[in-house]
């Protein structure tokens, strides 16, 4: 029958998507649920309040398709990774800022790369570029060691992706 599909699941790549979006939102959100108790501005403040109110509409949604992702195997819906989040520091999530930065900053220099025609310009912002990647693998690689990014693991991975959401839904302002 046109339009209908057996039980509906995620493909590989978009479920990785996902995890990218899920991640990087979940951080944006705790981060501006820490920073507004100390905006004074009125303007400001309002300002934050759209984006606190977005990425928790994003992340909501987005979670609802977690149930749907490529399952490897059957395993303990916990992840037991993220032993910072279990400690109580906050380790993991200062690292999960700059792992962050460090990817969006590959991003805006490859971008900017492919506008740029100066080629001292085009020189400078390729030498930025590498350090920008060198710096996302020491700080991937902290965290993986640490057992903070399960990089091999999906079921690890989209869990505390998860852990994560939820943790920055509830997280008071």
């Amino acid at each position: 029958m046109e339009g209908t599909h057996p039980k509906p699941r995620l493909a590989w790549h978009e479920t990785l998507e996902l995890h990218e979006l899920v991640a990087f939102q979940s951080g944006g959100l705790m981060r501006l649920k820490k920073s507004y108790p100390k905006v004074m501005d009125g303007e400001l403040k309002k300002i934050y309040m759209v984006f606190i109110q977005g990425l928790t509409a994003n992340l909501k949604v987005m979670m609802a398709f977690y149930p749907v992702a490529p399952r490897v195997a059957d395993r303990n819906p916990e992840p037991d990774t993220d032993i910072s989040m279990k400690r109580g520091d906050e380790t993991g999530y200062y690292a999960g800022q700059i792992l962050g930065w460090a990817k969006s900053a590959v991003r805006n220099y490859a971008v900017a790369l492919t506008e740029t025609t100066t080629p001292i310009l085009h020189q400078v912002l390729l030498k930025q570029m590498v350090s920008a990647v060198q710096m996302h693998y020491m700080v991937f690689s902290f965290m993986y060691r640490r057992g903070m990014y399960p990089a091999h693991d999906l079921h690890q991975l989209l869990a505390g992706d998860l852990m994560r959401a939820k943790t920055a839904l509830s997280m008071k302002y």
